[in-house]
């Protein structure tokens, strides 16, 4: 019970007010239960129907937000809420037999749907039916044939008129004009299957009166009435009198309506008591009702009744056939009977299947049991043929529930990814309870929208580069990629450095990466000797919202090259044309060290890997020197006579094993003297002695403060790293001071060092790594421009 039917209850106003509060809330407790209202037909456009709103328990300012609509089976146009007000209002004429023909009850159904959050209210519409239809016959005139032989209180059935209203308003009550002749017989309601006839008042003279016309007039009991009229034109025949009578008056008859044309429906049987042409019958239709359509034909001559068209349950439950057997006497004489033909339903129609999505496309992350589309399925027929079950396509992540009589809801059952489906294609079926059963399918595609859950992620969390030294400016040395498996923007990947200090300076100075291609650049030349290690972290994010990135670390390893010629240590100027002073005695033996040539090489490896030798002298004069090729000790090869020049002048070659090799050259003063006597020095000399000392004595007292400082340097650094291992996970890199140690292999079987020097082994993270790192004169020289391997 509605509201608006509410208005109309007698009663006081306090009570009214307590009645609608009750109603009310039994709405907004039941939520989608079903609201009922009533309009009478043919009401004008505008005509208030109910408040709608109020009655759903809605408030009318979150109609509009919450997308409030009304959707109707059939046609939608017939009513209109307006959201302002929440008023449900008339929009067009409702003409309840075009809607509903002849049947009782007439209602519209309608589907109130709102969201945020989704609720579905049922709402009927009872449509009233008012008497705008007059009774209608189905012929303009009735022929009557009448023997003069007619008794008088005889009967004569008539066609009665037809209302298309309901109710009272087709209750017909009928009047017939003033004669002298026949009167109006009306059917009663204790025998609803009598007869509209004529009754005979006194008998007929054809003679005096061969003819009568009279009117009949159908009048229903709406307000206003309405009338019809049909004109009656009574024949009076002459002396046949005896009319064909058939067994019964009524015949009723059961038929499926999927008969087929020519199918046997009943066999009428007249028989005429008169002799001759007088007794002889002939059959014919005069009405079939409720549509006066030619569905079924009779056979003239032996009355069988047959069909002759479609038969359809659901357009109509029962015909009327009204049958007239008529002899061939002079006059014609006529026996009349009805039969009542009622059609049987069969499961002749399959179900019907509506969709009415609310969002095909659904986010991956969407909650379960979010409404995904409303499913409304329909059956013509009746009983079981007419009862419907709805089910989904298996093995889908959905389902589907059933809300009220014939709808269901499309619902999420289980979580989306759409990186492994991202369209579904699902099929309803509808299936009623016939024998057979017949079914319907609809296909509802749900496309599975993308969210930003997927990071980029790189094949290998971390990648090694090799780097020759001295590149140039702008070269590509590698290239990163990261794979996103989202879609669309969410899979954009955009990358960048993450930024650090290396030493004084920020890691952007040394390397660049593009932001779309994940290519590395070394923004200057790389130096071996100041940087041999750079670590850093290149990040990927994608243009998600929030957006989700990763990390990959590079470890980029600065190659040595040949670039640093051999470096002599003091005593001596280092380079050509410096000269170091040594008094040697006369008297010592072959195999006496004398001096010693010491010399560095900033380089590394093979590079680094320094050998001596002495240049011939000009005159071709063999030396009583020699030079060690990797000690760089001279020594003499002989001893020392007084033919040996006091002033002996050598010239050492120092060289590198790099590819080409770089040279330095050390001379070398060595003064004979006496065994036994002071050398006599000049005082140029003795200061110049006493100076390369003094050096020797700094660079000793450095070279020990240096490995003094680098050992500390080192010590500390591991107690550091293992107090941070032990009290927290390892965070970003550090940058630090490394010594390797390059050994090289000697010719003469021996290992030397050929440098001690400090390097800055710099990474994004870990402690930093000491490398020991062999050569052997086979290893090939051979490198790329750029960079020499990658590893990942």
């Amino acid at each position: 019970m509605s509201y608006a039917m509410f208005r109309s209850l007698k009663g006081g106003l306090s009570t009214r007010r307590l009645l609608l509060s009750l109603l009310l809330l039994a709405f907004r407790e039941a939520g989608s239960g079903q609201v009922h209202y009533s309009v009478p037909e043919e009401t004008k456009h505008g005509t208030f129907v109910g408040r709608i709103a109020q009655d759903l328990g809605l408030e009318l300012a979150e109609l509009v937000p919450r997308l409030f609509r009304v959707a109707s089976k059939g046609r939608r146009d017939l009513l209109e809420v307006n959201l302002q007000n929440g008023i449900l209002f008339v929009n067009s004429r409702i003409d309840r037999e075009e809607l509903c023909g002849r049947s009782l009850e007439c209602s519209i159904h309608l589907e109130v749907i709102v969201e945020r959050p989704l609720q579905v209210f049922h709402v009927e519409v009872e449509v009233k039916d008012i008497n705008d239809n007059p009774p209608v016959f189905s012929l303009r005139e009735q022929k009557l044939l009448i023997s003069e032989s007619k008794q008088p209180d005889s009967h004569f059935p008539l066609e009665g008129a037809s209302d298309a209203d309901i109710g009272e308003n087709a209750l017909l009550t009928y009047r017939l004009s003033q004669n002298e002749y026949f009167s109006l017989e009306l059917p009663t309601n204790s025998k609803p299957t009598n007869r509209l006839s004529l009754a005979l008042k006194k008998p007929l003279d054809r003679e005096t009166t061969p003819e009568v016309s009279l009117l009949l007039t159908a009048v229903d009991r709406g307000k206003p009435e309405l009338t019809g009229t049909v004109q009656l034109f009574i024949r009076v025949l002459d002396i046949n009198d005896n009319d064909p009578e058939f067994e019964q008056s009524e015949y009723k008859v059961r038929l499926m309506e999927n008969a087929a044309k020519e199918t046997f429906v009943i066999r009428l049987n007249a028989t005429d008591r008169d002799e001759g042409v007088n007794g002889e019958v002939t059959y014919s239709l005069m009405s079939i009702k409720p549509n006066g359509k030619s569905l079924f034909t009779i056979d003239e001559n032996n009355g069988e009744v047959r069909v002759n068209g479609t038969l359809d349950y659901e357009e109509n439950k029962f015909y009327e056939i009204e049958v007239q057997a008529t002899d061939k006497g002079n006059p014609l004489m006529a026996g009349h009977c009805t039969v009542w033909v009622e059609i049987l339903d069969a499961n002749d129609n399959a179900p019907e299947i509506t969709v009415t999505s609310l969002s095909l496309t659904v986010r991956e992350d969407t909650e379960t049991n979010t409404v995904i589309a409303l499913i409304s399925v329909s059956d013509r027929d009746s009983g079981v043929n007419g009862q419907v079950t709805c089910s989904l396509t298996p093995s889908v992540p959905f389902k589907i529930m059933s809300t009220f009589k014939n709808y269901y809801s499309l619902v999420l059952d289980s979580a989306l990814d759409r990186e492994s489906v991202s369209v579904y294609e699902l099929v309803v079926t509808a299936r009623d309870g016939g024998s057979p059963s017949l079914s319907a399918t609809a296909s509802v595609s749900v496309e599975v929208a993308d969210v930003n859950d997927n990071a980029p992620a790189f094949a290998q969390p971390e990648s090694t580069v090799f780097v020759k030294e001295n590149n140039a400016p702008g070269c590509h040395i590698f290239t990163v990629s990261a794979r996103d498996a989202d879609a669309q923007e969410n899979a954009l990947v955009s990358y960048s450095l993450v930024e650090r200090r290396v030493g004084e300076r920020a890691l952007s100075s040394y390397v660049s990466v593009h932001a779309e291609s994940g290519q590395v650049y070394a923004l200057q030349p790389l130096d071996h000797e100041e940087l041999e290690l750079l670590q850093f972290q290149v990040s990927a994010r994608d243009a998600g919202v929030p957006p989700l990135g990763s990390n990959v670390t590079l470890q980029v390893f600065v190659l040595d090259e040949n670039d640093n010629a051999p470096a002599l240590l003091p005593p001596g100027a280092g380079g050509v044309g410096g000269a170091m002073s040594q008094l040697v005695s006369r008297s010592v033996g072959a195999g006496h060290v004398v001096a010693k040539v010491r010399a560095v090489d900033a380089d590394s490896g093979y590079n680094a890997w320094l050998s001596y030798e002495l240049r011939p002298s000009a005159g071709g004069d063999r030396s009583p020197f020699r030079v060690g090729l990797y000690t760089g000790e001279i020594s003499t090869t002989r001893a020392l006579d007084e033919a040996d020049a006091p002033r002996q002048r050598l010239l050492v070659l120092v060289k590198d094993h790099g590819e080409p090799p770089l040279v330095s050259t050390a001379t070398v003063l060595l003064s004979l003297v006496d065994s036994g006597q002071a050398p006599k020095t000049p005082s140029r000399v003795s200061v110049g002695a006493a100076s390369v000392d003094t050096a020797l004595v700094d660079v000793n007292v450095y070279l020990i403060i240096a490995i003094c400082a680098v050992s500390s340097l080192l010590v500390l650094t591991l107690l550091l790293y293992t107090a941070l291992r032990c009290s927290a996970p390892p965070t970003q890199g550090v940058c630090g001071p490394g010594k390797p140690t390059l050994v090289c292999s000697s010719a003469v079987g021996s290992w030397s060092s050929s440098q001690q020097r400090r390097q800055r082994v710099c990474s994004g993270e870990g402690p930093p790594k000491a490398d020991l790192m062999a050569f052997s004169p086979s290893l090939p020289q051979t490198r790329e421009d750029c960079f020499n391997t990658s590893s990942e």
